[in-house]
């Protein structure tokens, strides 16, 4: 281990000397992978480290969706890969809300099952028709893996009371939720520190070695110390120190509106695919989405907004969304997802004191606390 002049003995031996697990990223997963290993192994010495002052994903910059699948992305997903494979990643997003829940608590989360709708305009006819020939079906697959009944449901009584313009059919997938993202990911970072999990910001690994009885981390503040192991949990990031990886980053762009009286959008809400997302949170409106418009501006990590997508996104909320409502935006933003050519998350030792569980596919509140569990049982 090597240390510059600014780093004091006593910071050494309190936050580097036998470190038995190194996690790379205080995201969802870098916090659960954590916790999980910890409770397995109470006399070790974990360490978290970010390079950011809060997680530079999308952790803490996500929508707060609890969502495991709209209609039309099911579709979408049946016609490339098995049924099977489809409802058993359905199942695991379910499972791991269950995971997350039980974890932090409801209260915690501020979770509220509000259930999920899909909304369809007069441009979307044919994709509403083809999703609804296909949910009594998915209706039994879900329930024989879940006991969930009646997930989809046609809910076109219910467009009046949200005030939409345009908006000729709704879906209401009845089980999913929406919660607290800044709470959630508060209570996780307490959960940590009641275990004795230190976690470091300001630190960015610039090379690591495994050297067989450890792995030697060179970080970007000139410290260098020794793990016995590391695992990446950084997502969208994750090519950054492992470069065969097949993640891509996928950024995502966000705002949310000034508190707006007798707001009658309540709940969460997904169109063209998905690829928009919007709900309340209180008396503000939220919305995101709009990659599909530049998806290769839209594949970097840089955390940035873009005039085209805001403004895309201003023009959904005029003429769709709030048609006859004054509204200000209060703030804008942009996370970073990690997706690949599978939606199946990558929980793998790529050597054999280096593991990584990456790849979230921009579920990591559905799966991350899952995977993090997934990776704490195979470092072991």
């Amino acid at each position: 281990m090597s240390f510059p002049p600014n780093i004091s003995y006593w910071e050494i031996n309190q936050y580097f000397r036998n470190v038995d697990l190194l996690i790379v990223g205080s995201g969802i997963v870098g916090l659960t992978t954590a916790i999980f290993y910890k409770k397995a192994h109470p006399s070790t010495n974990v360490l978290i480290i970010e390079k950011g002052t809060l997680p530079a994903g999308a952790s803490t910059k996500n929508a707060g969706f609890a969502c495991f699948g709209s209609a039309s992305e099911i579709l979408s997903d049946l016609n490339t890969v098995s049924a099977d494979d489809v409802y058993n990643l359905v199942s695991a997003r379910i499972n791991g809300l269950k995971e997350l829940r039980l974890l932090v608590g409801d209260r915690n989360l501020a979770y509220e099952e509000c259930g999920g709708f899909e909304v369809f305009r007069k441009e979307d006819s044919e994709l509403f028709e083809k999703c609804t020939s296909f949910i009594p079906n998915s209706n039994i697959e879900i329930e024989a893996r879940t006991g969930m009944k009646q997930t989809y449901i046609i809910a076109d009584n219910r467009i009046p009371e949200f005030g939409f313009s345009g908006v000729e059919h709704l879906l209401l997938n009845q089980h999913e939720g929406a919660l607290d993202t800044g709470r959630m990911m508060a209570h996780l970072i307490k959960l940590a520190a009641s275990l004795e999990i230190t976690i470091l910001n300001g630190c960015e690994v610039a090379a690591f070695t495994d050297l067989g009885s450890a792995v030697e981390v060179e970080l970007k503040n000139g410290i260098t110390l020794s793990p016995k192991h590391l695992n990446v949990a950084t997502n969208g990031f994750a090519t950054s120190l492992l470069p065969k990886l097949d993640v891509k980053p996928a950024r995502a762009q966000v705002l949310i509106t000034t508190p707006i009286e007798n707001l009658k959008v309540k709940g969460t809400f997904h169109l063209n695919e998905g690829y928009y997302y919007f709900r309340n949170v209180g008396e503000r409106l939220l919305l995101g989405g709009g990659r599909q418009l530049d998806k290769e501006e839209e594949a970097k990590t840089e955390l940035e907004i873009t005039e085209l997508i805001q403004n895309n996104l201003n023009e959904l909320l005029k003429t769709v969304i709030l048609p006859s409502t004054h509204f200000k935006i209060e703030h804008r933003w942009a996370g970073i997802m990690g997706v690949g050519d599978t939606k199946k998350a990558i929980v793998e030792r790529v050597s054999e004191n280096v593991s990584c569980s990456v790849r979230l596919g921009g579920m990591g509140v559905a799966i991350g606390t899952s995977i993090g569990k997934q990776s704490a049982e195979l470092i072991g």
